[in-house]
């Protein structure tokens, strides 16, 4: 078998499985004899990454393995496929989702000491259903309340293939200009804080910027803690000598 027919199997296995493959499926379409290894495999297919270049198609490595999927640059006019547009999810969404991701395994008391705000069941319902977040234990407190963590399927819809690839909190100070590009609806935000099922709205779905901004008031929450740590941390004599003399105030 050569390297250049390996590449279009390869391909063409990845465009008919409609989902990632991993090394050891794409291994199972061929016989023991003709089996290629893993070296041969990720050969191939870096060759076929190199071919996508500058085309509409990329391939791309998540969590479940390696896929082949439209550049998201395209989903504009790609979207106009489907009349049934994709949903929107609001911000208060996204940022508990954001809370999950980077401080996992965390319990919703602690995401709602976080945000300042209760956490509907509805958010929580709808990212279990998404398949994004899931119960990975309980703390060991009073009542054991549920701890949450991200799932594979949340890698794989972020274009993720581990956690380690999420931005730093450092790289996510900019939030401003990140919410101008979101354009979140005020109205859908409402809709999903107070159970609404209208909260999921038509527009466009999650992509990195969005996971990038709702983490960015994860950042600025480790920011204000880290400055009252600070201070809660100052000598008592540093204190003391900040404040004027008491002759002073008479």
């Amino acid at each position: 078998m050569t390297d250049l027919s390996l590449k279009h199997i390869l391909e063409a296995a990845l465009l008919a499985a409609g989902r990632p493959l991993t090394l050891e499926q794409m291994q199972s379409l061929f016989g023991e004899l003709e089996r290629p290894d893993k070296t041969e495999l990720r050969d191939a297919l870096k060759e076929l990454d190199a071919d996508y270049s500058g085309r509409g198609l990329e391939l791309r490595e998540v969590a479940s393995g390696f896929r082949v999927q439209v550049r998201q640059q395209l989903e504009p006019w790609i979207s106009r496929l489907w009349e049934e547009r994709a949903p929107k999810y609001s911000r208060a969404l996204l940022e508990t989702l954001a809370l999950v991701a980077y401080r996992q395994p965390i319990t919703r008391g602690e995401i709602e000491d976080v945000r300042g705000v209760s956490v509907s069941s509805t958010i929580m319902k709808t990212l279990q259903e998404r398949e994004w977040v899931r119960v990975v234990g309980h703390r060991d407190v009073p009542g054991r309340p549920a701890m949450y963590g991200t799932t594979r399927e949340f890698l794989d819809y972020f274009n993720l293939k581990s956690l380690d690839e999420l931005p730093t909190l450092a790289e996510l100070r900019d939030i401003d200009s990140i919410n101008a590009e979101l354009n979140f609806s005020d109205a859908a935000e409402a809709a999903v804080e107070t159970g609404d099922p209208l909260a999921i709205d038509v527009t466009a779905t999650p992509d990195d910027t969005d996971i990038q901004a709702s983490a960015a008031v994860v950042w600025e929450e480790d920011e204000a803690q880290a400055a009252a740590d600070d201070t809660a941390a100052r000598d008592p004599a540093e204190q003391a000598s900040a404040e004027p003399p008491s002759e002073m105030l008479h």
